[in-house]
C-alpha cells in the first residue's frame, strides 16, 4: 500500500492530537507531509520533529521565528500566517487535507484544498456551515470527496455506504444533551464556564464542548449534515441519547433503520475519514453490549436551550444565516470562556446578530467574509453591553 499523504490542519488541538495518534499507529497507510497550527508552537515543534514532515505552518506569526529555529536545521520548510496556511494545502505531493482547525479559519483553506484537488477529512464543520452550497459545489466540480470526522457525520456516511440507489427518509443525529441535560433555564442562568467544560461522555476543546452544552453544536449538525447528505431540513431529526453509544442513524423510505454504534472514541472515525474505503485493524476498547444493558432517548428541549432552534431557523432562511449565527456564537462562546457574559446570554447574542446583519440571499465568498466580519463587530459590541 502506497501511504495516503496528509496535511493536518490544527495538528496541536483535540482532534489533531489524536490524528496524530492513527498515523503513528498505521504508519504504512499514512505519511504526514504538513502540520499546522494557530498559537501552540512548542506542540507544534515536538510534532514535528516526531513525524518530519515536509512544511509546518505556524498561523501566528510572532511565533514564526522560534519554530523555524527549531525545524529547519532539520530540513522542514517553515512558513507563517493565515495566507501561508491557506496556499500550503494546494501542495503537489498532498492527497488528503484534514481539516481539524477551529471555527471560520477553516474555510478558505477548505476551499484552495478542494480547488487543488485535495480530498478533505472535515473535522471542521464550521466550514459547511458557513458556506455549505458552495463548498460542495466546489467539491463536485473538482471531483474531490468530502469525508466527514464528526461521529455523527461519520455514522451518517457509513450507514450510507451500499446504499446509493436507496432514497433517504430521514436521518436521525443522535446528542448526549451535555452536561445540563433536564435542567431549568434558571439553573442555567448561574452556570460557571467550569461546569460548561464538564462533558459527560467526549473529551474535546473548550470550544466545542461549551458547543456541546448549549447545544449549538448539534445545532451545526444539522446544517452540515444539510450539505453533506443534500437533504432537507425535515429530513434531519434530532434526539437526546446520554449514553452516546449510537452514534447517528439512517432511516429510508420503507421505514428501516440503519445505526452505526460504538464506545465514543473520535479515533474510530478520524482513522475512518483518512482510510475510507477501507477499515483499518485497530485496538480501541470494544463495546460491550452487556454493560450497557439499557440505551434511552428522549426530545431535545428546544426551549431552555435555544441554539438548536436557531440552527433550524437558519437552515429554513437560508442565504447567509447560518454564516451569521456561526460568527456570533464564536464570539459570544469566547466571551463565555472570558467570564464576561453569561451561558445563557450566548444565545440572546446569536439572536440579536441574526435580525440585526444584512442578509444576503445569494452569498458569494466575499459576501461571506463581510457578514463574519460584521457578525463580529456586533456581537462583540453588544458583549461590552452585558460586561
Amino acid at each position: 500500500m502506497t501511504p495516503k499523504r496528509i496535511a493536518l490542519l490544527g495538528s496541536t488541538g483535540s482532534i489533531g492530537t489524536q490524528a496524530l495518534e492513527v498515523v503513528e499507529a498505521h504508519p504504512d497507510a499514512f505519511s504526514v507531509e504538513v502540520l499546522t497550527a494557530q498559537n501552540n508552537a512548542d506542540l507544534l515543534i515536538e510534532q514535528a520533529i516526531r513525524f518530519c514532515p515536509r512544511a509546518v505552518v505556524i498561523c501566528n506569526e510572532d511565533l514564526y521565528q522560534r519554530v523555524a529555529s527549531a525545524l529547519v536545521p532539520l530540513g522542514i520548510e517553515v512558513q507563517a500566517g493565515m495566507a501561508a496556511l491557506a496556499s500550503v494545502v494546494e501542495a503537489d505531493y498532498l492527497d488528503t487535507v484534514l481539516t481539524a482547525l477551529v471555527g471560520y479559519s477553516g474555510l478558505l483553506p477548505t476551499i484552495q484544498a478542494i480547488k487543488a484537488g485535495k480530498h478533505i477529512a472535515l473535522a471542521n464543520k464550521e466550514t459547511l456551515v458557513v458556506a455549505g452550497e458552495m463548498i460542495t459545489t466546489l467539491a463536485r466540480e473538482h471531483g474531490v470527496a468530502i469525508y466527514p470526522v464528526d461521529s455523527e457525520h461519520s455514522a451518517i456516511f457509513q450507514c450510507l455506504t451500499g446504499e446509493e440507489q436507496n432514497p433517504i427518509e430521514k436521518i436521525i443525529l443522535t446528542a448526549s444533551g451535555g452536561p445540563f441535560r433536564g435542567k431549568t433555564r434558571e439553573f442555567l442562568a448561574t452556570v460557571t464556564k467550569a461546569q460548561a467544560l464538564k462533558h459527560p461522555n467526549w473529551s474535546m476543546g473548550a470550544k466545542i464542548t461549551i458547543d456541546s452544552a448549549t447545544l449549538m453544536n448539534k445545532g451545526l449538525e444539522v446544517i452540515e449534515a444539510r450539505w453533506l447528505f443534500d437533504l432537507r431540513p425535515e429530513q434531519i431529526e434530532v434526539v437526546v441519547h446520554p449514553q452516546s453509544i449510537i452514534h447517528s442513524m439512517v432511516q429510508f423510505e420503507d421505514g428501516s433503520i440503519k445505526a452505526q454504534m460504538g464506545l465514543p472514541d473520535m479515533r474510530l472515525p478520524i482513522q475512518y475519514a483518512l482510510s475510507c474505503p477501507n477499515r483499518l485493524k485497530a485496538d480501541f476498547p470494544r463495546f460491550d453490549f452487556t454493560r450497557y444493558p439499557s440505551l434511552t432517548f428522549e426530545q431535545p428541549d428546544r426551549t431552555t436551550f435555544r441554539n438548536l432552534g436557531l440552527a433550524y431557523e437558519a437552515l429554513e432562511r437560508g442565504g447567509n444565516t447560518a454564516c451569521i449565527i456561526n460568527a456570533a456564537n464564536e464570539v459570544a462562546v469566547a466571551a463565555f470562556l472570558n467570564d464576561e457574559i453569561g451561558f445563557l446570554e450566548i444565545s440572546e447574542i446569536i439572536e440579536a446578530c441574526a435580525d440585526k446583519v444584512s442578509f444576503v440571499a445569494s452569498p458569494t465568498y466575499d459576501d461571506y467574509v463581510l457578514t463574519n466580519e460584521e457578525t463580529r463587530r456586533i456581537a462583540t459590541e453588544l458583549v461590552r453591553e452585558k460586561v
